[in-house]
């Protein structure tokens, strides 16, 4: 285990060393002054230009430019929004815990519906449900996201009226923040209307969750099945079969929680296509997350914000995909090494 950890360790250090070197190269490919690209400070004077210069280090090297770069990244000093003039941290530690609980919640759901329709097919493989849930999921995989976004609020807000069509919560609610997760700031407050609150949020939320969770159920079906299948293919499967177990002994008792150990490493990789997803699905439902921000801010060429935007992102997503390596190294030995298996 110390040598799987060392290595993932130092794949995230190269990693983060790659995802700094990019964001701080950005600042000289961006148009205009570098300094104020990597800055933020559109309208500053002479004199705080020069603070500024000599802050990050524009008299010295490239090289130590990147040094002073990195230490105030990490130190938390990420500079200011070139439209907003806000400071970035602040602005993205109350917009990213929006777009985590989104994607938290649209992974939950595609979990739930594609691992055990996944395992159906598996089960009935080759017979005619087989073919149409793997017909279903191609299906649902190319439908363009937007497309779908939009068809729900047609359908679920507008014409049907059962879900909100944009925002987070409606704005009679006053929750005061303390995580940034919407749902867990509800049931912490003290507010008299807790109750109509987290169902008001939990309204806004299921609508863009499911639209965003529709393709990675999608793969979670053809994982889930391709799981099961080698699962039921392995030497102990056909022992238990031979001692005289039923088959649904055999799935229940063994086959499903061995193929759930192989779907968990490949959670991390959803998670980033689920980030993806959900930067549009936030610009489709109004939900303020930091994807809608980020395109925002592509959009009105706030070069600082897609600096720093990219390169917490990323960050966030990789980390994530770090973690559930580790969790599916605790599940499973073998992917410790092979002394492990032996």
């Amino acid at each position: 285990m110390l040598i799987f950890t060392l290595r993932r360790l130092n794949l995230f250090i190269f990693t983060i060393f790659l995802l700094t070197v990019l964001s701080f190269s950005l600042a000289f490919l961006f148009p205009g002054d570098a300094l104020v690209n990597i800055s933020g400070q559109v309208s500053a004077n002479q004199e705080v230009l020069a603070e500024l210069a000599q802050s990050y280090g524009k008299d010295q090297s490239i090289f130590n430019q990147y040094v002073i770069y990195v230490g105030k990244v990490f130190s938390g000093d990420f500079g200011v929004s070139m439209i907003s003039d806000l400071p970035l941290l602040d602005v993205i530690s109350t917009l990213l815990p929006a777009t985590v609980e989104l994607s938290l919640v649209a992974l939950l759901i595609a979990m739930v519906l594609g691992i055990p329709i996944g395992f159906i097919a598996a089960i009935r493989h080759r017979k005619n449900s087989d073919n149409i849930i793997l017909s279903i999921a191609m299906i649902g995989y190319s439908v363009p996201v937007f497309w779908v976004g939009l068809m729900a609020i047609q359908l679920f807000s507008i014409e049907l009226s059962m879900f909100p069509s944009a925002g987070q919560i409606s704005p009679v609610y006053e929750i005061e923040r303390q995580y940034g997760i919407l749902l867990i700031d509800i049931l912490l407050s003290d507010s008299n209307y807790k109750w109509q609150a987290f169902s008001d949020a939990t309204s806004h939320l299921i609508l863009p969750a499911a639209v965003i969770a529709l393709a990675p159920a999608t793969i979670f079906i053809r994982l889930a099945r391709t799981a099961m299948l080698e699962v039921l293919e392995t030497p102990y499967i056909r022992a238990a079969k031979a001692k005289g177990l039923s088959f649904a002994q055999v799935v229940y008792s063994h086959a499903i929680r061995n193929a759930l150990i192989m779907i968990v490493r490949h959670i991390g990789l959803q998670f980033a296509n689920l980030i993806t997803i959900a930067m549009i699905t936030e610009v489709i439902f109004s939900w303020p997350g930091i994807g809608r921000w980020l395109i925002e801010s592509i959009y009105q060429r706030d070069y600082t914000a897609i600096q720093i935007g990219l390169l917490v992102l990323s960050s966030f997503i990789f980390i994530v995909h770090i973690l559930s390596d580790f969790l599916y190294a605790a599940l499973n030995p073998l992917a410790r090494g092979k002394k492990y298996g032996s």
